[in-house]
């Protein structure tokens, strides 16, 4: 790409991750101690490598917070907190989509509507604007976009080409063509082109398929993606599908891409509901990457596929077997910041 403008991909510098701590008042609150414990483990594996910036609902739940990190040794120097109202924690899905701007950035607000109208949200929707207006960021500006769209629902390669699925984007939009759509995809995240699946999907997720539990770029002629060798589980066709589909994609040059298939997991059940477990919720940070593992045999099967996409970073198993209890994982809690947006 030529412009000024550009949407960088998630291996590339990061300034910190951000992310929100659960507490009673989220939707955790039935399960918190639980969930508390995986949100210790990835604040201690992203802070081997960068910083993290932490949300937090009141001084109360800050100072819970840093008792609960400072006890497990993790490297407070690296830890920052922002007080500031949050309906959940999926952070993926209510951060700022952050684009590069010449030597500044945008952080692209767009409407977070609950899933589609499943949650509440309103606090939420209000997180970008909220952030900013506490002076996070540095030569950055705020731009509303009037269009519903989760951070998880698209993966970019850093280069030009965003990947989504239509599934989650008919939803949102059931009064607009994929013309239309791609048209609004391209236009604010400054992308050269969409490409779109049409399978793939996870019982218990109640995103409609984001990407970023199905396929992720590794790189810009590399996708990662969940595969599922089981004919009798319920998934099989979809995911077979997909991916015949992403090997029928093509990079901007024409090639194929190279493709990654991670493990499949065994069914993990909540009662007689089945949860949403998908190693393609990973997370990359600088120099590692944080896989999710769910207590499974096939953990380090997707470990070793992970070092493969990701030569040269360390793979990290972060347990997320609670997060799936609310039907998201590693990467939906986060978000990546680039390299120089911070104040």
């Amino acid at each position: 790409m030529t412009q000024a403008v550009r949407f960088p991909a998630e291996w590339e510098p990061q300034s910190a991750i951000l992310l929100a701590w659960p507490h009673a008042g989220t939707d955790w609150a039935d399960r918190l101690g639980e969930v508390e414990e995986t949100y210790i483990a990835l604040v201690a594996a992203i802070t081997r490598f960068q910083p993290v910036i932490v949300c937090v609902a009141d001084e109360d739940v800050e100072a819970y917070a840093r008792a609960r990190l400072s006890s497990a040794r993790v490297d407070m120097e690296r830890v920052r907190f922002v007080e500031i109202e949050y309906d959940d924690t999926w952070l993926r899905d209510t951060g700022p989509v952050t684009l590069r701007d010449g030597e500044g950035f945008r952080l692209m607000d767009f409407r977070f509507t609950g899933w589609g109208g499943k949650f509440g949200a309103e606090r939420d929707d209000r997180l970008v604007e909220g952030l900013a207006a506490r002076g996070l960021f540095r030569s950055a500006r705020r731009e509303e976009v009037d269009f519903a769209l989760e951070g998880g629902a698209i993966e970019t390669d850093g280069a030009g080409t965003l990947l989504s699925t239509w599934r989650c984007l008919a939803e949102r939009h059931p009064d607009r063509d994929r013309a239309e759509v791609d048209a609004v995809l391209a236009g604010s995240l400054a992308q050269d082109r969409v490409l779109w699946l049409e399978h793939g999907y996870l019982e218990g997720d109640d995103t409609d398929a984001h990407v970023d539990t199905l396929a992720r770029f590794a790189a810009p002629d590399a996708i990662v993606y969940q595969g599922c060798d089981d004919p009798a589980d319920s998934h099989y066709d979809e995911l077979r599908a997909m991916s015949a589909e992403l090997a029928a994609l093509r990079t901007a040059e024409g090639e194929p891409y190279r493709l990654f298939e991670l493990p499949w997991p065994r069914p993990v059940l909540d009662e007689d509901r089945r949860l949403a477990a998908s190693y393609a919720n990973f997370l990359v940070i600088n120099g590692a990457v944080l896989m999710p593992a769910y207590d499974d045999p096939a953990d380090a099967q997707a470990a070793a596929v992970l070092a493969s996409a990701f030569p040269g970073r360390e793979i990290l198993q972060v347990p997320c077997r609670p997060l799936i209890w609310q039907n998201g994982s590693l990467h939906c809690i986060t978000m990546q910041l680039p390299a120089g947006v911070l104040a």
